[in-house]
């Protein structure tokens, strides 16, 4: 059922060839938030926990804690614990408008629920669970209301096919089968017994008992041919296994916590499903710490702590949480036996990581051969970096002091786990090492991280100095050569006048060649006479100045003699005052 106007009811979902994934009703834990966190990881149905209906319908407390629900909680099976059909009846018509169908317990082998009719004792009474499921089907008054039952087996498979019989000609929806009696706990399921119940009725069945992994489902399927199956304790340790998760992934964990808060969830409940979330990902260091604790903002700190938003794990045996390529995974995988301890990043040391990662980009790029200094010059100085830059020296040296102090911070943490007390502690609690361990390399890290952070800050900041100058000084080349080339054009103009003033000297004849030659001598006498003539004007302007300088030089000092005149003069005057007081 995908909504309210959906007239999709769940004997629909039953199709060929499709094995639907259903959670088990588990008391006190498939709740509504743990029902609203299963069904974002592919659960088909979800089941509510086992409510007694007599308690149900007495008391307004019990149906508020027992029963909550909204309009995405669907498609929704409630089970009651019930001996008689009226009782049942009228439980079910109370949940009927909330719910799509209702589910007789005939499979809880506690003592207390047998003791009180409900339960496992039921398999023993057909013709009571026949009667039940009638009066259930004759009097809710909505045709699409599924009627199912729960049950275990009996040591004479017999008995309970002529059960699931009887039922089905009461009008069963269908029926859920966990593999084993009333009496076994641990031991293996049978499959066989459930396949041959599934051979002797006609109506959907479902599988129940031991499926911990998705693998398990279609496993299940095709040993028994059931039309679904149904999981509990596999649900609580990961409850992403329908959606394909070999373990507990760190999205659910937070989709939990999430759900949690939102819905109000006790402290209780909450942290009780963590801890069964967290069983196969975490150590027992971890275990025994995070099950000690008694908030929910305790909880929430932990896991922000030691589970935070990057996680790396066993590196040997590939990672259960989805990993990040860190710049120290290859040195934790060649130093440090990790096992099936955690290594988790903080957001803070995150931060530093991804800064280390665009200083070394940053360097590459730099470094790129076929970009000159030239063109980095031209991009240091567009005008985003000419805003940035009255910042920079401000920048820099802010981040040098908290790398700094991070890279202290680091030192302290590294000296603090690998202090002598530390191993005498480990030694008095063995269970202690491991932690310690992790607790050493997470703080060894986090220094490599930040020296090398504040290594390469400042081996950036000298790269781009370089630049700068090697731009510069390439710059100051161009500007010599331009100016070393037009001497030189110069220097071969005048050569090639002077030759040609010798050739015509030397070379002509009569007073023609006289002529032309003085003509040319007078042409140079005149131009070096005007040279001669702006040298002198500027001698003369200097000499000018010169005089106009040893004047105030003379002026100043007469005023120099006159004011150590006057100053004596104080002094004297100063003196005979002092003598005449004395």
């Amino acid at each position: 059922m995908k909504s309210a106007g959906d007239k999709t009811t769940v004997m629909d979902m039953f199709e060929k060839g499709k094995v639907l994934k259903i959670c088990a009703p588990m008391v006190r834990y498939s709740k509504l938030a743990f029902r609203s966190l299963v069904r974002k990881y592919n659960c088909d149905i979800c089941f509510t926990p086992m409510i007694v209906a007599s308690d149900f319908l007495r008391s307004v407390k019990a149906r508020d804690s027992e029963f909550t629900t909204n309009e995405h909680d669907r498609p929704l099976i409630v089970q009651f614990a019930a001996h008689d059909a009226q009782t049942l009846v009228d439980a079910a018509s109370v949940v009927a408008p909330f719910s799509d169908g209702v589910d007789l317990n005939c499979g809880c082998p506690q003592r207390w629920a047998m003791s009180a009719g409900y339960g496992a004792c039921l398999i023993n009474k057909p013709e009571l669970v026949k009667d039940m499921v009638r009066h259930v089907r004759n009097q809710v008054d909505n045709p699409n209301y599924t009627t199912s039952i729960k049950i275990r087996i009996h040591q004479d498979l017999r008995r309970t096919v002529d059960l699931c019989q009887k039922a089905e000609s009461a009008g069963v929806s269908w029926i859920t089968v966990h593999g084993r009696t009333a009496e076994e706990r641990h031991q293996p399921v049978h499959y066989d017994a459930i396949k041959t119940i599934k051979d002797g009725v006609s109506i959907p069945v479902i599988a129940n008992g031991d499926i911990k992994y998705l693998r398990d489902v279609e496993a299940t399927h095709q040993l028994t041919g059931v039309d679904g199956v149904m999981a509990a304790r596999g649900l609580l340790a990961n409850p992403a296994m329908f959606a394909g998760y070999e373990d507990t992934p760190l999205e659910c964990v937070w989709d939990w916590v999430d759900l949690s808060v939102e819905q109000g969830t006790p402290f209780t409940c909450f942290h009780h499903h963590l801890i069964y979330m967290l069983e196969r990902v975490s150590s027992q260091p971890e275990r025994k710490v995070f099950n000690s604790l008694s908030s929910t903002s305790a909880v929430i700190d932990y896991l922000q702590s030691t589970y935070g938003s990057f996680v790396f794990t066993d590196l040997t045996t590939g990672p259960r949480w989805p990993p990040y390529f860190l710049l120290w995974a290859s040195y934790a995988a060649s130093t440090l036996p990790l096992h099936k301890h955690s290594v988790t990043m903080t957001l803070q040391w995150t931060a530093v990581a991804f800064f280390l990662y665009v200083e070394i980009g940053l360097i590459l790029l730099l470094c790129i051969p076929f970009i000159s200094a030239k063109r980095w010059q031209r991009v240091f100085h567009l005008r985003v970096w000419d805003w940035m830059s009255r910042f920079w020296n401000k920048v820099f040296l802010t981040m040098v002091i908290i790398l700094i102090v991070l890279f202290l911070d680091a030192v302290r943490e590294v000296r603090k786990y690998s202090a002598k007390q530390a191993g005498a502690d480990s030694k008095l609690q063995p269970n202690m090492f491991d932690h310690l361990h992790m607790k050493l390399f997470r703080a060894q890290r986090n220094l490599y991280i930040s020296g090398f952070a504040v290594f390469l800050w400042l081996v950036m900041k000298r790269v781009v100095t370089l630049i700068n100058q090697l731009a510069s000084a390439s710059a100051t080349t161009v500007e010599f050569q331009a100016l070393a080339d037009s001497a030189n054009q110069n220097v071969e103009k005048c050569m090639k006048e002077n030759e040609r003033l010798k050739q015509t000297l030397m070379e002509g004849k009569g007073d023609k060649a006289t002529a032309e030659g003085m003509d040319l001598l007078r042409k140079e006498v005149e131009k070096l006479k005007g040279n001669l003539k702006t040298a002198g004007d500027s001698l003369m302007n200097s000499q000018s100045e010169a005089d106009v300088m040893k004047k105030q030089m003379d002026g100043l000092a007469r005023e120099y003699e006159r004011l150590l005149k006057e100053h004596q003069e104080l002094q004297n005057r100063q003196d005979d005052s002092n003598k005449k007081d004395d």
